[in-house]
């Protein structure tokens, strides 16, 4: 079946309150685009964002980003007023988001909601606390603790808390009650506004393509609660860390900083913690999109300390085991392959095993020679083709960076006369690929450059921050997209 999609972070919805939540312009949203004939909608990770405010380094591969609750249900609910949520500034950009400041109000307007609510009333909150127990109350107080560290890395915590020693916990864990239900308030908040959403998205056919990282942040309830799945000396310093070596986006290389996992170990257990990560993703989205898929062939290890991702080397990963464990245990998944970058025999050959499909960026196809495996005539049916990914820059951003002499063979290639075509044309090609699905990002069916762009791989501090205008719909736009879909075959 041939389908599209959207991509488009919920992050970068507008909302009156300083980034984009699971409010009404989500809503707003998904009527969109079901009105143009989408498959569907692709968001980036869920989880509470931490150092440099990358969903890819949460603080939890469980919990969802507090961030993205939305205040206007709770005025409804009568958890709020109006003038609570107004009385801090979120940001003075309504395009950008100022996460400096949603850290200095956001959890504050949310605690009112919190004291306000009459949670041992609450059935579902008590139901939710039971169903979640595997990976709450370590997240809830591991959060808990943070604050009291006044944000501190767990790994500067004091030694028993750090440790997870019995009179640790035990005496966090009285000392800061009130704090731990309230993440755990938070979650169960967040929770019910996203099944809510998800149930409207597929209730008008809309399903919701999410995004599952490989790795968890190094600062996260995970690496702090389980540290025997990860490669952490006595003293739970990590002797390894995550990252890719030189590559187009990098001369040194991209060092993520992310704990390994000592694969040994999953092994040992069946794959227990992957199986719960993957089923709890389950419940949450309809298609699951795996990030850097290369990495579990095999995975590149840069000696803790490095400064550059140079020092690294590839060291072999779990392979077709695991993804084995999972089918066994939670049956086929509905999983895309995120197999970009230098890839080896051996990642097509466990790509093939899985049958899982795998990605095709136009922005990648030009360059190499008539063999690149991203040019549109050697698309595949198992494939999901797209214009550009959150890492890459938007169609009109890449073409106004791009050096005279591609500029001029792509156009050549795709029969582009005038520049005016550009995104039209890249768009038109991604969606009469062979690829069984298509995503375009938001920002290219706007035209928008790059100051629309996501994120820049291996840069910090202007990520993660873009947001749409409050009218940012064009009266046409759905009918020309459900006009292409259709074209296309992909309705």
């Amino acid at each position: 079946m041939r389908t599209s999609g959207i991509l488009l972070p919920i992050t970068a919805l507008p909302s009156p309150y300083g980034i984009g939540t699971m409010g009404r312009s989500a809503y707003e949203f998904v009527d969109f685009l079901a009105e143009s004939g989408q498959t569907y909608w692709q968001i980036l990770p869920l989880g509470p964002t931490g150092y440099g405010d990358s969903p890819y380094q949460s603080f939890s591969t469980f919990a969802g980003n507090p961030y993205l609750i939305d205040l206007e249900q709770l005025i409804e609910e009568g958890l709020l007023t109006q003038e609570e949520c107004e009385q801090f500034v979120y940001g003075e950009d309504p395009q950008q988001i100022d996460y400096g400041r949603l850290y200095g109000c956001r959890l504050r307007v949310l605690r009112i909601a919190f004291m306000r609510a009459r949670r041992e009333e609450d059935e579902a909150y008590g139901l939710y606390l039971q169903q979640n127990a595997d990976w709450l109350p370590d997240y809830a107080l591991f959060r808990a603790v943070k604050d009291h560290f006044k944000g501190k890395f767990w790994q500067e915590w004091e030694r028993d808390i750090r440790l997870r020693t019995p009179e640790g916990i035990s005496q966090y864990q009285t000392l800061l009650q009130e704090e731990i239900e309230f993440y755990c308030f938070l979650e169960y908040m967040f929770f019910k506004q996203y099944v809510k959403l998800k149930t409207y998205a597929n209730k008008k056919g809309v399903q919701i393509l999410g995004d599952l990282p490989i790795y968890v942040a190094i600062d996260s309830a995970d690496a702090w609660a389980q540290p025997e799945l990860f490669y952490f000396d006595e003293e739970l310093t990590p002797v390894k860390v995550a990252g890719v070596p030189p590559d187009a986006f990098s001369e040194t290389g991209q060092l993520w900083g992310n704990p390994l996992y000592d694969w040994a170990v999953h092994q040992k257990t069946g794959y227990h913690w992957w199986i719960r990560r993957v089923q709890h993703s389950m419940k949450l989205y309809d298609r699951i999109r795996i990030d850097h898929f290369r990495g579990f062939d095999e995975y590149y290890a840069i000696p803790y300390g490095e400064e550059t991702a140079l020092a690294g080397q590839w060291e072999k990963g779990p392979g077709y085991e695991l993804f084995a464990a999972l089918q066994q245990a939670l049956g086929d998944i509905p999983i895309v392959a995120e197999d970009l970058g230098i890839l080896t025999p051996s990642v097509y050959a466990l790509l093939e095993k899985t049958g899982y499909p795998g990605m095709k960026v136009l922005q990648f196809a030009f360059e190499g020679g008539a063999m690149n495996d991203y040019l549109p005539y050697r698309h595949t049916r198992n494939s999901v083709v797209y214009t550009g990914t959150h890492d890459n820059d938007t169609l009109r951003g890449w073409l106004e960076h791009m050096h005279p002499g591609l500029k001029t063979h792509v156009m050549d290639f795709l029969g582009m006369k005038e520049e005016a075509e550009w995104n039209q044309t890249l768009i038109r090609t991604a969606l009469m690929s062979a690829a069984d699905t298509a995503i375009i990002p938001l920002q290219d069916y706007l035209e928008l450059g790059s100051e629309a762009r996501i994120n820049e791989p291996a840069t910090l501090g202007n990520n993660w921050r873009w947001r749409l205008c409050a009218n940012w719909q064009e009266p046409s736009l759905a009918c020309r997209i459900r006009h292409m879909t259709e074209l296309y075959g992909r309705c």
